[in-house]
């Protein structure tokens, strides 16, 4: 599998559809248009099919005032490429338009933080973040984006990058033009019930901007919530830069568009301020 610097859609078509038209209608159907715009220093974001997790996401984003730059974490599904992958340089060519890699911003976050490693085969295939960018698009079509990818589980290196990264965005003077965003669901495939009340304690926890709690949490209760690594590292990063609040916008499951409460998927969107 050979690097690359262009990546092209690995899920449009199937997650969102390809073609434009059909793209903006969509998101255009779960936007809040009244909402009040917010300049927030992080969001968490649901990223499955957009039938069933595009509401969430989209009325999430309503609230928010897109920045120009966007560092942007989701789980490794693939089990391609490094621990923590950061593509740093090339563009992300979508339906709405080609996204160009901060390089700059990018190489720095790779100087300060030893665990960053430079990896484009960890998301060649990786759906996580790619299924934001269209969203972020529909609100905003000139920033640039650092994406990274998490696959080790360690909950103190998860803190230190968090912790790196802020330090890095303090260093070069830019943290209002910075957003920073997890991508993750929830539980999967449990009944409405039951992933309702996994998924409280774990959304509880992020609530109170408390990273020890939500890995606790989803250790204890066992939590199928895939991207716990991007929200705990986004969590410390947004401690660092001053967050002191967050708040749900929305949780809903897959259950709550089928009709079927008997396996669902759980997805939480949240902003932290």
């Amino acid at each position: 599998m050979e690097d690359f610097k262009i990546r092209k859609p690995a899920v449009a078509g199937q997650f969102y559809p390809s073609d434009i038209r059909k793209l903006k209608d969509q998101i255009e159907d779960y936007v809040l248009k009244d909402a009040y715009k917010r300049d927030v220093i992080a969001c968490i974001l649901p990223h499955a099919g957009y039938i069933y997790s595009g509401r969430v996401a989209a009325e999430t984003l309503s609230y928010i005032q897109i920045k120009e730059r966007i560092i942007i974490f989701g789980p490794n599904h693939t089990g391609y490429g490094k621990p923590f992958g950061i593509m740093n340089e090339g563009i992300w060519q979508m339906p709405f338009g080609d996204i160009e890699i901060d390089k700059d911003l990018a190489d720095e976050l790779l100087k300060s933080c030893k665990y960053l490693e430079e990896d484009s085969i960890s998301h060649l295939y990786e759906h996580s973040l790619e299924v934001e960018m269209p969203f972020l698009q529909y609100f905003r079509k000139d920033f640039k984006i650092v994406p990274i990818t998490v696959a080790l589980d360690d909950l103190e290196l998860y803190k230190e990058i968090g912790s790196n990264i802020a330090d890095t965005i303090d260093k070069l003077g830019i943290r209002s033009t910075v957003l920073i965003v997890a991508s993750s669901d929830m539980t999967h495939y449990e009944s409405q019930a039951s992933a309702e009340k996994k998924d409280y304690q774990a959304i509880q926890a992020i609530l109170e901007l408390n990273e020890d709690k939500l890995m606790e949490r989803v250790d204890r209760y066992n939590i199928s919530m895939c991207g716990v690594g991007p929200v705990t590292i986004v969590i410390s990063c947004a401690k660092n830069l001053g967050a002191q609040k967050a708040e749900l916008i929305k949780y809903q499951t897959s259950g709550d568009i089928t009709g079927d409460y008997a396996s669902v998927v759980g997805y939480a969107g949240i902003i932290i301020y």
